[in-house]
């Protein structure tokens, strides 16, 4: 099995464990602080992921992909440099932006939110971005050796502490107002990331090849060279990211003004963003575990390939990676679709927010493929193109936002249809962006094939869920009806050969059944 190959699978699995123990987090969260704590959860929350973006200055991606290539000329001493000049720069950054986000909390909470409650979730999460700055430049290192196992462990060590304190911590403070209950939510999160530094930290000690503190400001003068080399890719990347950032930043800002204009009080506001954002967005994201493993694998793979200018390998990677989005993004978005009611209420206890994925989950797919197309230009030092993309449909999605949630014939649905306007934009144009470079074959039979497969499973999951087990409990039915769905639509696969024989084989434990 191939290195990509290899990282791909162990981050399959730990996103995998990841995003259920993350929704975990969120059902516990939901029903612990519930629609009105949820919602001043994901009000605050996408200030900090832009504080987050702000002080990583897209460095991660730089790592990964310049420790790919000095990996394969064995120049330690250029590793060294890399991680030096990237920590010196991120713990530089957190220094500033944590105590400016202290301080910019009140204003933040009391002239652009319509909510001035965000101001406590805000300061408590504010810890967190030191943490984040040190973990993100040792993550960027593992995947740039292509060992993904420590940003794998590290991610479910973080989720997992979440878990265990979210319950008691909101307890504890909820007695004192919703917002307080949100605020401990985020502490949980800090310590959730500290922990998982600390095993990144242990890891870094028994794998390193040199001594990172040895001469650390020697390095960092040494490494002028350095610096430009990972700005070339890190200031497009957190290009990109900063208009994902602000456009999320400014996203419950535009909500929340244009539901008011719209007529809705800001309590039920709120509650509705929460719904959207904390409810069903979450169960949509789900799937997305496997667009990231493939998105974090792909950099130094197609990195490594492109510096070697071996662009077959380039395009069987990318074809690789859209055919796997697409078979396993079809099966998520079937049964999302399928059960949107009764996984609403086995999850959070009310079907609030099933309307809004069966209006989305159709438009997922499309989605499911921006994170893998984003590394492959990444890679292929087309950053640039891939912010300008991210711009235009941040700018469109927010536009399309503020037009159709202020009317009162829209509102809310108005948000989601303009979230999905600007996911589909943005993925047509990295597509578009890719073949410019990548010579790419069209199998059009087989996409059409896997619409006929996820469509028959679908419909069989429905007529299963309403005409039979009905005597049986809720989630008896669910689970039931979510095995048949995936067992029929993998039987269909393999019989319309839209997965090979061949390729169940490079499966570990698949592998050995075949080989019988």
């Amino acid at each position: 099995m191939s290195k990509f190959l290899k990282g791909t699978f162990i981050l399959l699995v730990a996103g995998f464990i990841t995003r259920v123990l993350g929704f975990i987090y969120r059902i516990v969260l939901a029903r612990s602080i519930g629609e009105e704590g949820v919602g001043l959860y994901m009000m605050a929350y996408p200030t900090f992921i832009l504080m987050v973006t702000i002080m990583q200055l897209g460095l991660p991606v730089a790592i990964s992909k310049n420790i790919a290539e000095a990996e394969a000329k064995r120049d330690y001493a250029e590793i060294k440099k890399i991680l030096v000049v990237s920590l010196a720069i991120t713990v530089g950054l957190s220094i500033i932006i944590t105590p400016a986000l202290i301080l910019l909390a009140p204003i933040l909470s009391t002239t652009l939110f319509t909510d001035q409650r965000t101001y406590y979730p805000l300061i408590a999460i504010a810890p967190a971005l030191p943490i984040i700055a040190i973990s993100s430049v040792l993550r960027g290192y593992f995947q740039g050796r292509q060992n993904m196992r420590p940003s794998a462990v590290s991610q479910i060590i973080e989720q997992f502490v979440r878990i265990t304190l979210i319950a008691t911590a909101t307890k504890t403070f909820l007695p004192y107002g919703v917002e307080y209950g949100a605020a401990a939510a985020m502490g949980a999160s800090v310590l959730g990331e500290l922990l998982s530094l600390v095993y990144l930290l242990t890891m870094f000690k028994i794998k390193k090849r040199f001594k990172l503190r040895k001469n650390f400001f020697q390095f960092v003068h040494k490494g002028k060279r350095t610096f430009a080399d990972l700005m070339e890719i890190a200031l497009p990347t957190m290009g990109s990211r900063m208009i994902g950032s602000i456009s999320w930043f400014f996203e419950p800002i535009v909500v929340a003004h244009s539901l008011a204009l719209a007529g809705v009080v800001a309590v039920n506001a709120t509650k509705q963003y929460g719904a959207l954002t904390g409810y069903a967005m979450p169960l949509l994201m789900l799937p997305s575990f496997v667009t990231f493993s493939l998105a974090t694998s792909l950099v130094p793979a197609i990195s490594e390939a492109n510096s070697n200018k071996n662009y077959k390998l380039i395009e069987y990677r990318l074809q690789q990676a859209l055919r796997f989005v697409f078979l396993t993004g079809g099966l998520a978005v079937i049964v999302l679709y399928v059960l949107a009611d009764p996984l609403m209420e086995l999850m959070y206890g009310s079907t609030k927010g099933s309307y809004f994925i069966r209006l989305m989950a159709p438009f997922f797919l499309i989605y499911y493929y921006q994170g893998p197309l984003q590394a492959v230009l990444q890679a292929l030092n087309l950053a640039q193109a891939a912010m300008i993309n991210s711009l235009i449909g941040a700018v469109i999605k927010t536009a399309v936002i503020f037009f159709l949630a202020s009317q009162a014939t829209f509102g809310i649905t108005g948000v989601a249809l303009g979230i999905i306007v600007g996911f589909v934009l943005v993925t047509g144009l990295h597509f578009a962006t890719v073949l410019k470079k990548v010579s790419f074959s069209f199998y059009i039979r087989d996409y059409l094939t896997g619409i006929l497969v996820m469509c028959a499973a679908g419909w069989l999951g429905y007529w299963l869920f309403a005409h039979t087990l009905l005597s049986e409990n809720l989630i008896t039915r669910v689970i039931t009806t979510t095995v048949a769905m995936a067992v029929s639509y993998f039987l269909m696969l393999v019989l319309f050969r839209l997965i090979k024989k061949d390729e169940l084989k490079r499966i570990p434990w698949i592998g050995k059944i075949f080989s019988f």
